[in-house]
């Protein structure tokens, strides 16, 4: 990745967070009525197991002019508030025209393959509004309006362009999109700063002086989620800023974020998230002994202190 300095990402961002700072925790409500229009919803009836592939009646030939949906099942677990969030579906694809079934995933139980839901809404654009605040653990019932299915996406599955579906979509695991819980005070002295745009990237700002010789971790944002044991491999984002020249030498936040196992990253790294729980943002230095030592590593230069914010955003379950 290309060097670039960390000062210049700080003051790009939106200053919402200092550390040394207590701020005030929740991200915004969320809200999300049960059904968004109940007339065209009740066209469709669903029912069976929610581990299941569901069996789905619709009055067909069913049309409607614009999406619709209804909760099935309300989850309880994280919500879906960007279309950047990992995360895991089962969908079942009714046709309109004669309420057949079109196609359903496998519906095995598998969590350990999550994808950003992008990747649905780009093939399935409808579901962007139909899935926005829900649940993990729901059942969403969608009313899929012509253009609610991506052109190529709508003849590969026999859909004509003037033909409405239903799709059923099953949340199984979503992941949060950044920290999210309560601002702990820290005191700072000699420390990084840590500015957060409001999508949670963070820009890191390395003071002038000698690094700290010792390992400091310092939790930013305490979530409430599971705890990191090194059991399962941990979902985050992170960005590394070296302290001598205070450049960002690496950053999952132009991607997706990292699976990354405690066994499988440098100690210092590994003893900052041991014991974190999910929704935490943990900001560490790690001094070169706790790095990659006296040996260069790509753009790092031997005996490097390395500066990581990370944001915890879920665990991942073992493939199968």
């Amino acid at each position: 990745m290309r060097k670039i300095s960390a000062a210049l990402v700080a003051v790009a961002l939106t200053a919402v967070g200092l550390t040394g700072c207590s701020l005030p925790g929740a991200a915004a409500e969320c809200p999300r009525p049960d059904v968004s229009d109940a007339e065209t919803m009740d066209l469709i009836t669903v029912s069976g197991p929610i581990e299941n592939v569901p069996d789905v009646s619709v009055y067909a030939p069913f049309q409607t002019s614009s999406t619709a949906y209804a909760d099935v099942e309300e989850g309880s677990g994280t919500q879906i508030t960007t279309t950047a969030q990992l995360a895991v579906l089962d969908v079942t694809l009714i046709s309109g025209e004669t309420g057949d079934l079109i196609v359903s995933t496998a519906y095995d139980g598998n969590l350990s393959s999550p994808i950003p839901l992008t990747q649905w809404t780009t093939s399935f654009p409808g579901f962007e509004d139909a899935l926005s605040c829900a649940e993990e653990g729901a059942r969403v019932a969608i009313a899929l309006a012509p253009g609610d299915i991506e052109a190529q996406t709508a003849a590969g599955l026999g859909i004509g362009e003037d033909d409405s579906a239903v799709a059923v979509v099953d949340v199984r695991k979503v992941y949060l999109p950044k920290a999210e819980g309560d601002f702990r005070f820290n005191a700072g002295n000699g420390l990084p700063a840590v500015v957060r745009a409001p999508d949670g990237r963070p820009g890191i700002i390395v003071p002038d002086g000698a690094a700290p010789e010792d390992l400091v971790v310092q939790t930013l944002v305490e979530g409430d989620g599971e705890e990191v044991t090194g059991d399962t491999p941990v979902r985050v984002h992170y960005t590394g800023v070296l302290w001598d020249d205070r450049t960002v030498f690496d950053s999952t936040w132009d991607a997706e974020p990292a699976s990354l196992t405690l066994d499988g990253v440098v100690p210092g790294f590994a003893q900052a998230l041991e014991g974190q729980t999910v929704g935490s943002q943990v900001m560490v230095v790690i001094p070169p002994e706790l790095g990659y030592g006296d040996t260069e590593q790509g753009s790092i230069p031997a005996d490097s202190t390395l500066v990581f914010v990370i944001d915890i955003l879920g665990l991942d379950q073992p493939a199968a």
